[in-house]
């Protein structure tokens, strides 16, 4: 086989004289073979076959194991990794520079759309990084029903990262009952926002509005779904051999690791501390529930599957306090009406919009009440200028909003701390030295989700 190049013929390093000698050439990627063929028992007679080469392997973007749009560049020898990095990239929407473009409350649109697994809590860091620079406190209804709506989509979002790395294992059986719960939690996210996911619910100042009646009995009959289904998963997957072996002493990252690399989470937890923010530096009233931080020191891919099957038991546990808590009624957004959007929000007749009580008021009776909803609804509320960060715990790890304000009704600058982004630096010192195979165990208990991770 021949290939023109114009590259001089020194270039070339010479291999072993032979018919099936491979000639190579240095580029900037790398050294280029070129090979022939021939019979392949002369092949397998030639003593030079049995030299050690290393091969360089894309593992995705199209790959079922690598989270859809993850890009593993490995060098292997035989089955054994030996150096590995990640290439993002793939996914990225620009979703916070879009922010920049409109106002505050729109941004809420964007934000949730970044990390799609877990969109309540992308939408609470943004609006507490908002209510940090307007200096607001939210009404305590509106904290309780956002750690409600938080802690559902803990739950949901592990059983992805359950459903998905047991598919990628092979354990298609973890895969479908896996996301079977997570259509129950979805179910009840629709029933109490309208959307299953990118609900934009939480808003600056609040909530967009109260629950809807009979919330009490889907909430209690979601809690009672999952106690029944959980222990299912002890039974299907826990003890079970072959999933032992594949996740076992694999993917190891000890705490000394974790506290270089800054990774946060499950991960975290997995190798011996007990960071977690709600407990911390607790944040919308976590201080008031009653919930532990499952801790392991085995720090590697079965522990981390069975602190999320844990965690999802704590999750259950802070929704049946925060039911018991909206047994209270009260305000859901903040009592400003330069700050509450879309002003006095509630389902009319036709489950939609408005009130047709409140529209009747503001284009029947007060011309000033038009105008104000109408600016607030296209302008949006201004911000002082500074800047903030806030920091909360997602279901992957310290989650971080750094907002900074110039004084408009837009953001200067918007910037989310995404802990997949940082956890997937661990992948390398996860992988390397170990077989392909923990590649797609070790990507898999990190749960990394590229739509947080490209942004």
């Amino acid at each position: 086989m021949s290939v023109h190049t114009d590259t001089p013929e020194d270039a070339y390093t010479a291999g072993p004289e032979g018919p099936r000698s491979a000639r190579s050439q240095n580029t900037t990627e790398g050294r280029v073979f070129t090979v022939t063929g021939g019979d392949w028992d002369a092949l397998m007679a030639d003593e030079n076959f049995n030299d050690e080469e290393r091969l360089i392997v894309n593992m995705g973007p199209q790959h079922p194991s690598t989270h859809g749009v993850l890009r593993l560049v490995l060098e292997i020898e035989g089955e054994t990794v030996t150096q590995a990095r990640s290439v993002i990239g793939y996914l990225h929407t620009g979703i916070e520079k879009s922010c920049e473009f409109r106002t505050w409350t729109q941004g809420v649109t964007f934000v949730t759309r970044a990390d799609y697994l877990s969109p309540a809590f992308n939408e609470a860091v943004y609006c507490m990084a908002i209510e940090k620079l307007l200096d607001i406190e939210v009404p305590r209804r509106a904290q309780v029903i956002r750690v409600l709506l938080m802690e559902l989509t803990r739950i949901t979002s592990h059983l992805v990262a359950l459903a998905t790395g047991a598919m990628e294992l092979g354990a298609l059986t973890g895969m479908t009952a896996g996301f079977r719960e997570r259509e129950e939690g979805l179910h009840l996210m629709e029933f109490l926002t309208g959307l299953r996911m990118n609900m934009a619910f939480i808003r600056p100042g609040g909530v967009a509005q109260d629950l809807p009646f009979g919330y009490e009995d889907k909430i209690a009959g979601f809690i009672e779904v999952m106690e029944k289904r959980l222990p299912e998963y002890d039974k299907l997957l826990t003890g079970q051999p072959i999933w032992k072996a594949r996740l076992k002493d694999v993917g190891v990252l000890p705490l000394e690791g974790c506290m270089q690399l800054g990774i946060t989470g499950p991960v975290l937890r997995s190798a011996g501390l007990a960071w977690d923010i709600r407990k911390t530096e607790p944040y919308c009233g976590y201080e008031e529930y009653e919930f532990d931080v499952p801790t392991s020191t085995d720090a590697d891919c079965y522990s981390r599957y069975l602190l999320r099957l844990a965690e999802m038991w704590e999750s259950l546990k802070i929704m049946k306090q925060a039911l018991a808590k909206l047994a209270e009624p009260g305000p859901v957004m903040v009592a400003d009406t330069k700050i509450a959007w879309p002003a006095q929000l509630s389902v009319g007749a036709d489950g939609m919009g408005n009130s047709l009580e409140h529209v009747r008021k503001i284009m029947g009776q007060s011309m000033e009440s038009l105008i104000h909803h109408f600016k607030l609804v296209t302008e949006g509320f201004s911000v002082p200028a500074g800047q903030s960060y806030v920091a909360i715990e997602s279901p992957r790890g310290e989650l971080g909003c750094h907002l900074v304000s110039a004084g408009g009704t837009r953001p200067w600058r918007v910037h989310l701390r995404d802990p997949g982004f940082v956890n997937l630096q661990a992948m390398p010192a996860m992988s390397e030295g170990g077989m392909i195979a923990d590649i797609v165990a070790a990507v898999a208990s990190l749960d990394p989700v590229m739509g947080g991770v490209d942004r």
